[in-house]
């Protein structure tokens, strides 16, 4: 029997008592790692996911004959836009790639024209995807996050020679639990593997609003040069930048393909929207093709690109369509602190925050 799919209502929402405080804590939180690293640097960065590895200008098709559930929100009818991928690593400050930890990718959507917009996006035409490469979030809301964000606030200033230490030793137990099928979240968070981060399936980890529906979404590698690169090594050294130029060697003269795919929410129970720690099981609701993305040839890490993406734009899951607006209590807690991120970071670097109209603007 296909899956029932639960349906969209307010309901599925339940408002914490004391979420607002918290939200609050952890915004302050991260304006305090952005002004402790950015004092040291004379330069202020994200408070997470700092250093960028490669930005990319692809294009996004929505499939045709999709049926009605997944023809929902951007994905509502055959389209194709163009988008704006920016890969990068977890933490705040700027690390070595020796110092291997958890990958993201951030993608903006362009020219999305008549249809109403998330409050305070109105005027835009944008939809921002926050992905990870993990299937469920490292805390169960924000309340759990902002104690693991306040550990690397406790330890933002220590040498890169002990986070290097640090890294190399949870890398090394996550390996000794996997080989014995086990494996630790935590660790994870601390020491990546060393592999090739375009073989990597990114995740959005917390539900958002899909139409009348509600689900996760992910990319995941559909050509086969992304395929071969899944859990492959790479050999970082002491190279600075390898993953930088692993993607840069990679587009230089490769196309490569990504498959959008939704799992939709079958019940609160087995697929919660609230506890974003909870992995949706795939064989109560697998994920869905809907769309593809296609990057070809280009220079992924131009110095004009690097400026306009890291310094201009910001990413925001509450940049969007209202079709897909972010649920869950980690997810509300993004909307105040990504806000405040990117104030923050814009008015320390007497920059002007862009959201772009044209793919044009982003600079080839």
């Amino acid at each position: 029997m296909p899956p029932t799919y639960l349906p969209y209502t307010e309901s599925v929402e339940t408002i914490r008592p004391n979420e607002e405080q918290v939200f609050d804590e952890l915004a302050a939180t991260m304006r305090h790692i952005s002004e402790t690293i950015g004092d040291r640097a004379r330069h202020t960065a994200r408070p997470v996911h700092a250093k960028s590895h490669g930005l990319l200008r692809g294009e996004l098709t929505i499939n045709t004959g999709l049926p009605e559930a997944l023809s929902q929100g951007l994905f509502s009818k055959p389209a194709s836009y163009a988008v704006i991928m920016r890969f990068s690593t977890n933490p705040g400050d700027m690390l070595p790639d020796s110092i291997s930890t958890p990958r993201g990718l951030a993608t903006k959507v362009l020219g999305i024209e008549g249809v109403p917009m998330l409050s305070g996006h109105e005027s835009e035409t944008t939809q921002d995807f926050v992905f990870v490469n993990a299937k469920a979030f490292q805390a169960p809301d924000a309340a759990g996050f902002l104690k693991q964000l306040q550990q690397l606030e406790d330890h933002v200033t220590d040498s890169q020679t002990l986070k290097q230490v640090v890294s190399t030793t949870a890398r090394l137990a996550e390996t000794v639990l996997e080989s014995v099928g086990q494996e630790s979240s935590q660790l994870k968070g601390f020491g990546h593997p060393e592999t090739h981060i375009l073989g990597e399936t990114f995740y959005s980890v917390a539900p958002l609003r899909y139409g009348n529906y509600i689900a996760k979404i992910c990319f995941s590698p559909a050509s086969a040069n992304l395929k071969d690169l899944t859990d492959k090594h790479l050999k970082i050294g002491d190279n600075y930048s390898a993953l930088r130029d692993a993607i840069v060697a990679l587009f230089k003269t490769d196309t490569a393909e990504w498959d959008v795919k939704v799992q939709l929410c079958t019940d609160l129970a087995k697929t919660p929207v609230e506890d974003a720690s909870v992995e949706w099981p795939e064989e109560e609701s697998p994920y869905v093709t809907v769309g593809k993305i296609v990057v070809k040839p280009q220079n992924a890490y131009s110095p004009e690109r690097q400026v306009f993406v890291d310094e201009l734009l910001s990413f925001n899951p509450f940049h969007g369509l209202a079709a897909h607006r972010p649920l869950g209590n980690v997810m509300r807690a993004r909307q105040k602190a990504y806000a405040m991120s990117s104030q923050f970071r814009h008015r320390m670097n007497s920059r002007v925050g862009v959201e772009p109209k044209s793919i044009d603007e982003l600079p080839s």
